[in-house]
């Protein structure tokens, strides 16, 4: 034998081994705002996704994986997360995300990906339309606006004992929806909407503000983020306006007492997402969290979590299915929807035939004196499919 073919051989031995050791890599993206004026929630989400991406990436190395986590920016802008779902498209190394936390965004998204069958599984969204469309790849673990909105309604009533209400959203597919979810509530219990408006000012309230002061209901409803929210509670709080102020879900962030300072005082909101004094087993996760991102880890950053641990399992099943091969989007979009997820903060996951959570939990918060504290929680099931 030459020495050339010789060294031929142990060329190509060398690239053979090299080949055999290596590890396909598997990469789960997460889409929210990581910058802007709502990246406080967006990067909670992508922080709690990176938690359970980590727990997970020795199962993934033992049959052959590398996992990884890739964080996308939609700026909480519909048409910047649509831009970057394309992008999550052409890498076909990305076989699910975690995302988002702003239904306006989730739904052009989940569309834009759903040729590609790349499953969705939402920590966050609640408009109906996000799985009334009936999407294959799209899931969510979190209620409805149809749950959420009169969750809503009845705590005004029941607790607060409004007799007229009034009524804001910012505008969104999420506040719009939510806030005639609320409407569609409370004119069933007789309450007197006084005021029903919808409105994209950031800064300057105080036209809205006389409106309400004029019309005096007994409470308001604002059907918003808390970025946009807390401006407009400093203001009305400035005017003299003490009473209750409920929303929902958009409330959800520590930066709602930095926004609206004092003004924040009063204020009630519903929430999908578990505060973790709720969520028993959460404490270990807490503590991660805050030893790995020096911070502490809030509601969407939970969910952010069971959300990415739905979506591992789905893809665990998936490769279990394939004959422990890299499974296809289209494998991982149909065992992502049938998943029945378990070992989660909020419990068992298991989805209806258009991708809603079939069992879920609202949760009512109260904010005073820059607390927020937890007022009670509410079992909701996903409409019959």
């Amino acid at each position: 034998m030459k020495k050339t073919s010789i060294l031929a051989l142990t060329l190509l031995g060398s690239l053979t081994l090299g080949a055999a050791s290596a590890q396909t890599t598997i990469k789960i993206a997460t889409l929210s705002p990581l910058s802007g004026g709502q990246s406080d929630l967006g990067t909670q989400i992508k922080n709690g996704a990176q938690l359970a991406v980590n727990e997970y990436a020795s199962q993934f190395k033992r049959l052959g994986f590398d996992l990884s986590l890739v964080g996308y920016d939609d700026q909480a802008d519909p048409a910047t997360g649509t831009a970057a779902a394309r992008k999550i498209a052409a890498d076909n190394s990305i076989l699910a995300v975690v995302g988002t936390l702003n239904s306006g965004v989730a739904i052009p998204s989940s569309a834009a990906l759903a040729p590609s069958h790349v499953a969705m599984v939402s920590p966050a969204n609640t408009a109906n339309q996000v799985t009334d469309r009936g999407l294959k790849n799209m899931n969510r673990i979190v209620a409805r606006d149809d749950a959420q909105g009169p969750a809503g309604a009845n705590f005004m009533v029941s607790k607060l004992k409004v007799k007229s209400v009034y009524l804001l959203n910012d505008k969104t597919a999420y506040g719009e929806g939510l806030a005639a979810e609320v409407k569609k509530a409370l004119q069933a219990k007789n309450v007197k909407i006084s005021g029903d408006e919808g409105t994209e000012e950031k800064s300057d309230f105080s036209a809205i503000i006389q409106k309400i002061k004029l019309t005096k209901p007994d409470a308001i409803y604002f059907g918003g983020i808390y970025n946009q929210v807390g401006v407009f509670l400093k203001q009305l709080r400035e005017q003299g306006v003490t009473i209750p102020v409920v929303g929902g879900d958009g409330l959800d962030s520590e930066q709602m007492v930095t926004i609206g300072g004092k003004g924040s005082d009063n204020v009630f909101y519903t929430t999908v997402a578990a505060p973790a004094e709720a969520l028993p087993a959460a404490k270990t996760v807490a503590n991660n969290y805050s030893k790995t991102f020096g911070k502490d880890i809030q509601g969407f950053g939970l969910f952010g979590y069971d959300a990415a641990k739905v979506t591992l399992q789905g893809v665990l099943a998936a490769i279990k299915a394939n004959g422990n091969k890299l499974p296809s989007r289209e494998q991982v979009e149909t065992a992502v929807r049938k998943v029945r997820a378990t070992g989660l903060l909020s419990g068992t996951v298991q989805f209806n035939s258009v991708g809603d959570r079939q069992s879920a939990k609202m949760y009512i918060m109260n904010i005073n004196n820059g607390k927020f504290t937890l007022d009670s929680t509410i079992s909701v099931k996903a409409p019959t499919q």
